[in-house]
């Protein structure tokens, strides 16, 4: 019988991880791969920044990447040279560089290649341009003419560049004044330091943006424009009481109105309201799993911006710099919607309608780069992977446009409905299914049980019965 296989698509930091919970769990014999259309293995874009002073947004206390190790990230920390650290001296509760965490991920690679036995791990550079299912298995088809052929396939796509902003013109997207990728090296590159940039967003996007350009001395201003205005909160450095389990209400209103009232008691008695929602944490994905196809769109529409204000917070050195931007005047928070713009003499003219208002307010500035943060809606996405699953019908868009739709075992959902048996996805694509699966924490406890039922499976497919086993597994 020929080795049971799995392919991983996508090396950032959820296939890397599910890679090498895979190696733990697998039984002997099992061949894994790991695929990267990229040159690094390991981080993915968020990690691979150089920057140190883009910080994790989760002290590192938190960041194991193994559950049955908490304080793995910590000791590994404690275990680099000085040099190496940017200056921290870690414990848990320091929001240290993101790319420590980066150099972390690669390293427990490097040391799974290196201590491999019974179960074999492959790393491949290349980019898959599209999955055919044949009678036994999956073909991965690798642009350049190569294919593989696989028993199982997990999806690990990580985030997208932000969706284009909707402009009539092509013009808008002149590359000297235009960048589509907030994340790109590029971005600011060639910009006069005292030139005005607009960055379109708001969010943890934005927030990494404006970091980037006053660590390059930028003293010219800076615009920031999203539907809401609203900026990432910071984390506090108080340590909450730890509670005893809480009975939340179903119903996104009645929810909505628990955490205002527990929010307010907290503060009353001297807490935080950062500790009401990191209690939520362990639940936020059975809460999301309750609500109604209504209340999921409600909530997308009117809260989603004030929940990732909120949740997804940033630590104090990065929020006390940008409040100092503010503070000085280099950086203006503008809530509007863009409604045209004007391409002349080496500069953009951008016009946007003022929340709350009919007042049309114009920006000139030298560059725009969008910081909208990762697409999601998968009907837009234009990788040839995402593109050949949706024409072929394998996979289909999530419901919320969150992603490609999944089961709660993470196969992938056919165009008709149906969880595929060797199919999955893991990490940010399984947002609809999961709504938080973009932090550490949640990607860490997803790649730890997709690893467990995909190790079931390839046992199983040793067994006699094993269509019927693999039927009931997945279903």
């Amino acid at each position: 019988m020929a080795s049971p296989s799995i392919t991983v698509v996508g090396a950032g930091f959820s296939g890397t991880l599910l890679s090498l919970h895979l190696l733990r769990q697998c039984p002997a014999g099992t061949h894994i791969r790991l695929i990267e259309r990229n040159r690094q293995f390991g981080p993915g874009r968020a990690y691979a920044t150089d920057n140190p002073n883009h910080l994790l947004n989760v002290p590192a206390g938190r960041m194991s990447a193994f559950p049955d190790q908490p304080t793995h990230f910590l000791d590994w920390l404690h275990s680099r040279p000085m040099y190496e650290l940017d200056g921290v001296m870690p414990d848990g509760g320091s929001f240290v560089p993101r790319r420590l965490f980066g150099r972390y991920i690669r390293q427990q690679l490097h040391d799974a290649l290196r201590q491999q036995s019974s179960v074999h791990l492959e790393l491949l550079h290349g980019s898959v341009a599209c999955i055919t299912q044949e009678p036994r298995n999956l073909r991965l088809h690798i642009e350049g003419g190569h294919e593989i052929a696989t028993d199982i396939a997990v999806l690990a796509l990580g985030n997208f560049t932000p969706e284009p902003i909707p402009v009539a013109d092509s013009m808008f997207y002149d590359p000297a004044l235009y960048c589509p990728d907030p994340w790109s090296p590029s971005a600011f590159a060639g910009l006069d330091r005292a030139a005005p940039v607009l960055l379109i967003g708001a969010g943890l996007t934005m927030v990494d943006a404006v970091i980037s350009l006053l660590d390059q001395g930028h003293v010219g201003p800076i615009h920031a424009v999203s539907r809401r205005g609203l900026l990432p909160r910071c984390h506090t450095s108080v340590v909450a009481t730890p509670r005893g389990p809480i009975a939340y209400p179903s119903g996104l209103r009645a929810l909505t109105r628990f955490l205002r009232e527990q929010a307010e008691q907290a503060l009353a008695a001297g807490g935080t309201w950062q500790a009401v929602i990191d209690e939520l944490r362990p639940v936020t994905q059975e809460i999301w799993a309750t609500l109604s196809a209504d209340d999921r769109r409600r909530f997308l529409r009117h809260l989603r911006t004030w929940w990732d204000v909120h949740r997804h917070r940033i630590a104090a050195p990065v929020a006390a710099r940008i409040e100092a931007a503010r503070a000085s005047g280099q950086l203006h928070v503008h809530a509007g919607r863009l409604r045209g713009y004007e391409n002349a003499d080496g500069k953009m003219t951008v016009r946007f309608r003022l929340r709350g208002s009919d007042d049309v307010a114009t920006l000139r500035v030298a560059r725009v780069v969008n910081c909208s943060g990762p697409a999601t809606d998968y009907r837009r996405v234009a990788d040839p992977l995402v593109r050949s699953l949706l024409i072929e019908g394998i996979g289909r868009p999530d419901p919320s446009q969150l992603g490609l739709d999944v089961s709660d075992r993470c196969a992938l959902r056919s165009r008709s409905g149906v969880a595929s048996r060797r199919l999955f996805a893991v990490g940010p694509v399984t947002k609809g299914a999961f709504w938080e699966m973009t932090a550490v924490p949640d990607i860490r406890r997803q790649c730890e049980e997709l690893g467990q039922g995909l190790a079931r499976l390839v046992a199983s497919a040793s067994q006699p019965t094993a269509r019927q086993v693999v039927a009931h597994a997945v279903a």
